[in-house]
C-alpha cells in the first residue's frame, strides 16, 4: 500500500480521450512534476504535461485532483485526461514509471485500495466486478444494485436487529439467573430469529449472479430430422448447426448464446433421440443429448409424438409444409423455422418461463460465496430459535453475525481477494 500506482483507466486506444489515474501518497507530487501546478480539488483545468527530466512536451490535457480520503481509492488521486493515442499513453506511462516510488497498477488494484480504505465493502467490490463483465440488461441491473451497496445495506439492517436481540438477551441474563430468564424473552427472541431466517432464505432463493451471467439453458430435443437444427439457427439468427435431411447429422451438442429482451440464454442443439439404427458415434451423441436434457432449464420438444420429458415445451414444427397446417392436439403452438411463423410467440413463452425459474431478477443477485454464507446464517438462526437454552441462542446470533461480517469483508476476507481482483481490468 506504500507504493503510488498509475494506469490508464479508459478503453483500449486509439480513442478520443484516455484517462490516466495516479493514486497514492506521491500522486500529487508526481502530477505536479508533470503539470507544473495543480488545479484546486475537483476542478478540471488544462495543463501542459511535460517530461520532468527533459522538459519535453508530452501532451496537453485536463487535470483533476481528488485529495484523500474523499476519493475513489481513499488516497490522494489524480486523473489526467489526455489524447487517446497509443504513443501519447505510452509516453506518459513511461515518464511516470521513471519517477521513484511510482509503479504500474496491477489488475483491480485501485478498487482493492478502495476496499482497504473503507470506501466500499466486499459486496460492492464483487458487484463492481459483475458490472464490468455485464453483457445483458438483467446482469447490469443486478450488478448495479450490488455495487451501489444494496446487499451491504440489508446486512447492516439485519446486523442491527441481531445486536438489539443480543442486547436483550444479555440484559435478561444480567438481571436474572440463567434458569430464571423471563418466558417472554425466550419466546420473542425465538420468533425474531425465525423471521430473520425467513428473510435470509428469500434472498438465497432469488436468482443468482451465475444464472444471470451464464444464461437460461434451453435444450432443443426430439427424434432425428424433426427440425431441431433449423430451429436453433432461426432462434440464434445465424447458422450454428448443419441442416441436412440425413438422419443423425447432429452427433454432438451444439451450443449458442443469445440475448433476448435483456435475458441471457444458451441454446443447445442435440442429437436426435432414437433407440434403433444408431451407430456407436451417434449413440455417444444421444447419451450427451440425454445429459443436456437432464441439466436443462427449459426443454423444447419437436415431434408429432408426445414428449416423455416432464414439463417440456411441445411444439408442432414445420407448420409451413403442405399437410402440416393444422395443429394436432397437445402441442403448445405451431412454429416454422423456415417462414418464421410462431418464433416471436416462442420467444415470449421462453421469456415467461425464464422469469418463473428465476432467470429474471428485479432485485439484486448474489453470488455463490454470498449465498453460502447467508445459508449458514439462516441455518444457525433456525437452530438457535429451536434451543431453549438462552446461551445457545446468543451463540447462534454471534455465528450469524460472523457470517454477515464475512460477506461484507470485515472477517475472513483475504482468501477471496486475489481471485476477485484478478478478474478486474488494469486501471480499475
Amino acid at each position: 500500500m506504500m507504493d503510488t500506482i498509475f494506469a490508464v483507466s479508459s478503453g483500449v486506444p486509439p480513442a478520443a480521450i484516455s484517462i490516466l489515474r495516479i493514486s497514492g501518497t506521491q500522486a500529487l507530487a508526481a502530477a505536479t512534476r508533470l503539470a507544473g501546478s495543480l488545479p484546486p480539488p475537483r476542478n478540471a483545468r488544462v495543463r501542459s504535461l511535460r517530461d520532468p527530466s527533459t522538459g519535453i512536451l508530452l501532451d496537453r490535457g485536463l487535470v483533476l485532483v481528488f485529495p484523500g480520503p474523499k476519493s475513489a481509492t481513499g488516497e490522494d488521486l489524480v486523473e489526467l485526461h489526455i489524447h487517446g493515442g497509443r504513443a501519447t499513453q505510452r509516453a506518459l506511462e513511461d515518464t511516470l514509471a521513471r519517477i521513484t516510488g511510482l509503479r504500474p497498477a496491477e489488475p483491480g488494484e485501485f478498487t482493492r485500495r478502495a476496499l482497504a480504505h473503507g470506501r466500499i465493502d466486499l459486496t460492492e467490490a464483487e458487484g463492481l466486478g459483475d458490472l464490468l463483465s455485464a453483457e445483458t440488461e438483467q446482469q447490469r441491473r443486478a450488478a448495479l444494485r450490488l455495487s451501489e451497496g444494496g446487499l451491504r445495506q440489508r446486512i447492516e439492517g439485519w446486523n442491527d436487529r441481531l445486536l438489539a436481540l443480543a442486547a436483550g438477551i444479555e440484559a435478561a441474563l444480567d438481571f436474572s439467573d440463567e434458569e430464571d430468564v423471563p418466558a417472554e424473552v425466550t419466546q420473542s427472541s425465538g420468533q425474531m430469529m425465525v423471521v430473520l431466517a425467513n428473510e435470509l432464505a428469500a434472498l438465497v432463493a432469488a436468482p443468482s449472479v451465475e444464472r444471470l451471467r451464464d444464461g437460461i439453458r434451453i435444450v432443443i430435443a426430439g427424434p432425428p430430422n424433426s427440425g431441431k437444427s433449423t430451429l436453433i439457427n432461426r432462434l440464434v439468427g445465424r447458422d450454428v448447426a448443419i441442416v441436412s435431411p440425413v438422419a443423425g447429422t447432429t452427433r454432438d451438442r451444439i451450443e449458442a448464446p443469445v440475448v433476448r429482451a435483456g435475458i441471457a440464454f444458451v441454446l443447445t442443439d442435440t442429437a436426435g433421440l432414437r433407440d434403433a439404427d444408431a451407430d456407436q458415434i451417434e449413440r455417444i451423441g444421444i447419451e450427451r443429448a440425454e445429459a443436456a436434457i437432464a441439466a436443462a432449464d427449459i426443454v423444447i420438444w419437436l415431434d408429432d409424438a408426445a414428449p416423455s420429458i416432464e414439463h417440456a415445451l411441445w411444439l408442432h414444427g414445420r407448420s409451413d409444409l403442405p399437410g402440416r397446417e393444422d395443429m394436432p392436439d397437445g402441442p403448445a403452438f405451431s412454429v416454422s423455422a423456415h417462414s418464421g411463423e410462431g418464433i416471436e410467440q416462442l420467444w415470449d413463452v421462453l421469456g415467461q418461463r425464464a422469469a418463473e425459474i428465476g432467470g429474471v431478477s428485479n432485485d439484486m443477485a448474489i453470488n455463490a460465496r454470498q449465498r453460502k454464507l447467508l445459508s449458514q446464517a439462516e441455518v444457525v438462526l433456525r437452530e438457535g430459535a429451536g434451543e431453549q437454552d438462552i446461551l445457545l441462542r446468543a451463540e447462534a446470533i454471534r455465528s450469524a453475525r460472523y457470517a454477515f461480517d464475512a460477506i461484507t469483508g470485515r472477517a475472513n476476507v483475504e482468501a477471496v481477494l486475489d481471485t476477485l481482483f484478478g478478474r478486474f481490468c488494469i486501471g480499475k
